[in-house]
């Protein structure tokens, strides 16, 4: 038994730098990341998207997992599925078919009112933000 209580919630940090590089090497590649894009929308200040609401106003942050060429209503339009750890959602630039920095793995803020559609939580045309390459 350890004589160091330890706590399962992300809430509370493990104590001493061993306990949470043992941590660390427990969990995913994917799971280290999804930690670190939570933290990053928290402390930036932004929603998270997991819980956004249908017709709300919001300010997201996360990283560009895909991104599309999807004709919608035969109009181009640019589609990218933005992560930060909680939730995706997909912001949708209508009438692009390109847009200098928006690529795969490039972090990004982005504001809009959120819709619903197919179940899926989508920004149109939102105000966004390139976030620095590379560590900040």
């Amino acid at each position: 038994m350890s004589a160091v209580p330890r706590s399962d919630t992300p809430s509370e940090k493990p104590a001493g730098r061993f306990r949470r590089m043992l941590d660390r090497l427990s969990f995913s590649q994917e799971d280290l990341e999804s930690e670190e894009l939570r933290e990053d929308s928290q402390t930036t200040g932004c929603t998270r998207i997991g819980d956004c609401q249908d017709r709300q106003i919001v300010t997201v942050t996360g990283t560009l997992r895909t991104v599309t060429l999807r004709p919608r209503a035969g109009v181009p339009a640019l589609e990218a599925e933005l992560f930060d750890g909680s939730a995706a959602l997909d912001v949708v630039w209508l009438g692009r078919r390109s847009i200098v920095g928006i690529e795969p793995g490039r972090k990004l803020i982005a504001s809009g009112r959120v819709s619903m559609s197919r179940g899926r939580r989508v920004l149109f045309n939102p105000k966004y933000e390139l976030r620095p390459l590379g560590r900040e």
